[in-house]
């Protein structure tokens, strides 16, 4: 091999990866030992064959070569691909080359065990690995199986013959064409199951695509379909999960007694020879399969995708809402699924509310947009009809294009506990999936709080245990719920007092704890305004499962993070906004930006000596608020505050707006500001005459619950 070329061919295909818009992570690098390798990998793509000799040689600082159909070998790709190291699996001497350069140590390889790229990603029937392509089915390929065990049997017979039989040591020497045994590596050969994850797979026209069949006539529609995939992932950008299993030991089955006396027979025993230990061979070579393919797809990095188009499979019914299809998503992506032995996709490593709410990330329209398009479902007011189209692929070489949902939901077939679990998921009734999803959510955020207030818990400044504690509070009947978010530096116990006026009238309400709070003030200076978002979309998600309405309201920071939700999810009944901040009166609000910025400076500048990270508050509710305000914290409220004005027109239900007009805290003249910019024409602004900032306590509070009550009975 060329090394020049191959440096150069690899720095060139390296520039183009960093021109297309694909993500690479590499994950378990650990597991790729100092030894000679034999990479298997999954094949999907023809973006393996390029990008992955240059990912592995940064990692092994060794030559990566593989092994390529036979068809590719012409032009310009053939050039590019003879320089990368790739040879033609119908190359006579492919095996013997092999060998002797993971004998020597001068190459690593990559071998694809399905033989093919497998575009259906169709490899499991009736619990065995099979590989569906155009022409049929086969079992996967032990070739690189073979191959390592052939390369381990040669590294220990040659040393043994070094010394038993030096003549018949010379004459392998020749036909591996090594020219002296000292040469041969002492590192043992080894298989690394990898597997490549794309996320998302959109296949369509692009610009590649279009260039193609510009210059070239009459392209066959197999190219067509490749350069339509595999182009749209590079040019409009797609996540590569890269994931690399334990290394499997090839010595360890050199071991049996008939393999050994073969090792060390000083008889000529030629490459291609029939061995008396063929069939242990060959059995060694099939357990080896079994257990790399096993590592291969037990690595697949689960997605949004895999999980919707899982249920649509699954689900026994063809027909089932929108809502109900994002509820089951969001049920499984929100389970353990570490216990299951499942790998996640970055993005279901977070806080997965957004499923329940305004789909924020367009992980749920992104897909059913595709599957629209594509046919497997219908739609109509808000009902989802499966079709046919999601049965099995027909089509192999147009898969991709035609079918991807089946492509995706193939996907993860292999992932065996997930697909009882999902199976589960996509049975289960519909009031069963709402109960789990409340109850998931209650605990979790209960347990958050406990954990928060034992990590944060300050003697003589934490309040008890008790007071920020989320609540439910069950009502007569089903049909209308409260989500109720508390105020900045308070807690649930502040908004009681209207939760049980709202309960008498026979409502549910929900009162969550915003994030930071509850806890210490060191708490909630480590926390930001979406933090506390997040907290008040778990709240909506609760009561959206326990009634069918839900009404969205909140207290002075809480009324601001209210009207921010209610500017995003659709199908909110109303939300009402008490005391909602648009300017402050405090005088230490307004400097909090410098002080933020002077406190930032400090930290780079001396550690964080001279930084001002609290200013004193005298709260009107001492056994609730905090006594020291975070001046990180007044910074959130400040963004939160720029961040919801442009939101504002966006809101287009029902909307109440109470402000006092002695409020020391929240100029009444920025809740008007609001109440103008609300896009609702059925909206009402009142103002009642109470001298302090928390109208929802003490005397002349039961007047603002009554009109509160009144407007949420107009919902009902």
């Amino acid at each position: 091999m060329n090394r020049f070329a191959y440096r150069t061919t690899g720095l060139a295909i390296k520039a183009l990866e960093n021109l297309s818009r694909a993500k690479v992570r590499l994950h378990d690098v650990e597991n790729v030992p100092d030894r000679n390798i034999i990479f298997v990998i999954n094949h999907f793509t023809r973006i393996e064959t390029l990008l992955m000799p240059t990912h592995l040689f940064k990692i092994t600082q060794v030559p990566i070569w593989s092994m390529a159909a036979a068809e590719l070998f012409k032009g310009a790709l053939g050039n590019v691909l003879d320089n990368l190291g790739a040879v033609s699996i119908h190359n006579p001497d492919r095996d013997l080359l092999v060998v002797r350069s993971l004998l020597l140590g001068d190459a690593m390889w990559i071998i694809f065990p399905e033989g093919r790229m497998v575009k259906s990603k169709k490899i499991i029937e009736k619990g065995r690995y099979m590989i569906s392509y155009a022409g049929g089915k086969h079992p996967p390929h032990t070739g690189a199986a073979t191959l390592a065990l052939r390369t381990e049997f040669y590294r220990k017979r040659l040393n043994i013959l070094r010394e038993q039989c030096p003549k018949e040591s010379e004459r392998l020497l020749k036909r591996f064409k090594i020219d002296d045994a000292g040469s041969i590596s002492p590192k043992s050969t080894c298989i690394v199951p990898v597997n490549i994850t794309y996320y998302p797979i959109r296949a369509k026209e692009n610009a590649l695509s279009n260039l193609a069949q510009k210059m070239v006539e009459n392209l066959p529609e197999r190219v067509v379909e490749e350069f339509m995939t595999e182009g749209s992932m590079l040019i409009s950008g797609v996540d590569m999960d890269i994931r690399f299993g334990k290394p499997i030991e090839i010595q360890d089955y050199l071991k049996p007694e008939s393999i050994r006396r073969d090792i060390s027979a000083d008889r000529k025993i030629d490459f291609d020879d029939m061995l008396p230990s063929r069939r242990l061979m060959r059995k060694a070579a099939l357990n080896i399969m079994q257990r790399y393919m096993a590592g291969i797809y037990n690595m697949t990095t689960l997605n949004y995708d895999h999980l919707f188009a899982s249920i649509i499979r699954k689900r026994p019914f063809s027909r089932m809402t929108v809502d109900d299809l994002k509820r089951r998503a969001f049920l499984a992506a929100s389970s353990d699924l570490e216990a299951m032995q499942v790998f996640c996709h970055e993005s279901l490593n977070h806080d997965q509310c957004h499923l329940l709410t305004d789909d924020r990330y367009g992980r749920y329209q992104d897909f059913i947009a595709l599957a629209l398009e594509k046919g497997c479902v219908t739609e109509k007011n808000n009902v989802l009809v499966k079709t046919s189209a999601m049965g099995d692929v027909f089509d192999f070489h147009m898969a991709r294009v035609e079918n991807p949902v089946s492509v995706i939901a193939n996907e993860v077939e292999p992932l065996e506990k997930f697909q009882k679990y999902i199976r589960r998921i996509a049975w289960l009734p519909g009031f069963s999936i709402r109960r789990r999803i409340a109850n998931t959510l209650m605990q979790k955020a209960e347990d958050e709080y406990k954990r928060d207030y034992e990590a944060f818990y300050t003697e003589g400044e934490s309040k008890a245990l008790d007071v920020g504690m989320p609540f439910l509070f069950k009502g007569k009947r089903k049909s209308t719920g409260v989500v109720l978010a508390h105020g900045y530096m308070a807690a649930p116990l502040e908004v009681r007092a209207l939760a049980s006026y709202l309960q008498k009238q026979g409502f549910w309400v929900y009162a969550p704890r915003l994030k930071g709070h509850g806890t210490s003030p060191d708490d909630l200076a480590t926390r930001s305004y979406q933090e506390w978002l997040t907290s008040l979309e778990a709240g909506y998600a609760v009561v959206s499962n326990l009634c069918s309405r839900v009404v969205i309201g909140g207290f002075s920071t809480g009324a601001g993070l209210a009207l921010h939700l209610a500017a995003r999810v659709q199908n909110a009944a109303g939300v009402f906004a008490v005391s909602a901040p648009m300017r402050l009166h405090d005088l230490g609000a307004r400097f909090a930006p410098a002080l933020d910025a002077w406190n930032r400076l400090m930290d780079k500048l001396s550690g964080g000596a001279a930084k001002k990270e609290f200013v004193e508050n005298s709260p009107e509710n001492p056994h609730i608020n905090y006594f020291r305000n975070p001046i990180a914290g007044v910074r959130e409220l400040e963004r939160l505050m720029e961040n919801l004005d442009p939101l504002l027109p966006d809101i287009n239900i029902p909307t109440l707006v109470v402000q006092s007009d002695s409020d020391p805290v929240v100029n009444p003249k920025g809740s008007k500001q609001i109440f103008k910019k609300v896009g609702s024409v059925d909206k009402e602004y009142i103002l009642f005459n109470i001298d302090r900032h928390g109208i929802l306590l003490g005397e002349g509070s039961e007047r603002v619950h009554k009109r509160i009550g009144t407007f949420v009975e107009r919902l009902r």
